[in-house]
């Protein structure tokens, strides 16, 4: 383990041991703030009853729907903003402000078009993510070196060719961080949309226990979700970093 991974990991179970101590001794309100370890126990507790397996399916496959449309569209759209640079032009604002629109205010228009049912949540969570796909793909794309182009043309490759040998594999490493920022985003945008639109799933489990005051419930639930969040996030944070350690040679 690296240095700086150690110095995290110290710093999370240091961070850990200190809500222990100061809800143990009920320096925070004990009502409101269970310990870590009693998270834990609820956490351990609803995977071993199965109580919530049918919402964290349902969430787990409202988000991959998002995810799957966000990544597909995405790309096709940064390729077609590389492609056709007027396009890219008028683009160009809308892409620098998606982020401050609040992509929630479209659900009660999302329900008339799509009906009272999952794919309105599917649609927010494609919105939020299709535009970090877009970007990254036409970042990635643009950054293909040109010594490349030129060899593959001195080679006389075909286009097809090119793009298989070329401008993927070199434009990879960006179009990750699209991927994995669009999963990210998808799944942000899920969970927050249930907490506040939806009548199931994981956000809505939340949501009720807090409201409930189940703290244990609401607490493991919570624990369940950073758990996972950040397992896939490591994964996809180490794959991007191997492909951008391959790259590095390329460009020097």
């Amino acid at each position: 383990m690296s240095r700086p991974a150690a110095l995290r990991l110290l710093l999370v179970v240091g961070a850990v041991a200190l809500l222990e101590i100061a809800s143990r001794l009920a320096w925070i309100d004990p009502i409101s703030f269970i310990p870590p370890s009693r998270m834990a126990e609820g956490a351990w507790t609803i995977l071993a009853s199965g109580r919530y397996l049918d919402d964290i399916v349902l969430t787990l496959a409202t988000a991959g729907a998002a995810v799957l449309l966000s990544i597909s569209a995405g790309f096709a759209g940064g390729i077609a903003l590389f492609r056709f640079p007027r396009l890219r032009r008028v683009l160009d604002p809308l892409l620098l402000s998606w982020y401050a629109v609040p992509v929630f205010i479209f659900y009660p228009m999302l329900i008339v078009l799509l009906g009272l049912n999952r794919w309105p949540l599917v649609a927010i969570g494609f919105l939020f993510a299709v535009a970090a796909m877009a970007v990254n793909t036409l970042n990635g794309l643009e950054r293909v070196p040109q010594v490349l182009l030129k060899t593959a043309r001195t080679l006389r490759l075909g286009r097809i060719d090119e793009i298989r040998l070329i401008i993927l594999p070199a434009s990879l490493p960006f179009v990750f961080t699209g991927i994995k920022l669009s999963v990210v985003y998808s799944f942000l945008a899920v969970i927050a949309g249930e907490f506040i639109l939806s009548g199931a799933g994981f956000g809505y489990q939340i949501a009720y226990a807090y409201n409930n005051f189940d703290n244990e419930t609401m607490y493991g639930l919570m624990l369940l979700l950073l758990t996972f969040v950040g397992l896939v996030n490591l994964a996809l944070h180490a794959a991007e970093q191997h492909l951008y350690q391959r790259r590095v040679p390329r460009d020097g």
